[in-house]
């Protein structure tokens, strides 16, 4: 089988992946790629219905008038990530 990547920047993460030394051959990271997203799709399927229930909680607490604002969520988040960075100085 003959794969032509088209799109430079894919071409570019490949290369980088090769020479972080850590893939011997672009089979290799490939495959690292795919079942990294067979993982991610087994974890989803077996997570769908909690997920599905979370979703649907989260609609009818919007229905009911308790969700928050861009603003407000944007302002938690940013919050939250300092509070992480300044506790994983290292990352």
């Amino acid at each position: 089988m003959t794969i032509q990547i088209k799109r430079p920047e894919i071409e570019a993460l490949i290369k980088q992946r090769l020479s972080s030394g850590a893939f011997e051959s672009i089979e290799d990271v490939l495959s690292d790629a795919l079942e990294i997203q067979r993982e991610q799709e087994a974890w989803l399927q077996e997570n769908k219905d909690e997920i599905n229930a979370k979703v649907e909680r989260g609609l009818a607490q919007l229905e009911r008038g308790e969700g928050a604002s861009g603003d407000e969520v944007s302002k938690r988040l940013t919050a939250k990530r300092a509070a992480w960075l300044r506790d994983h100085p290292e990352s």
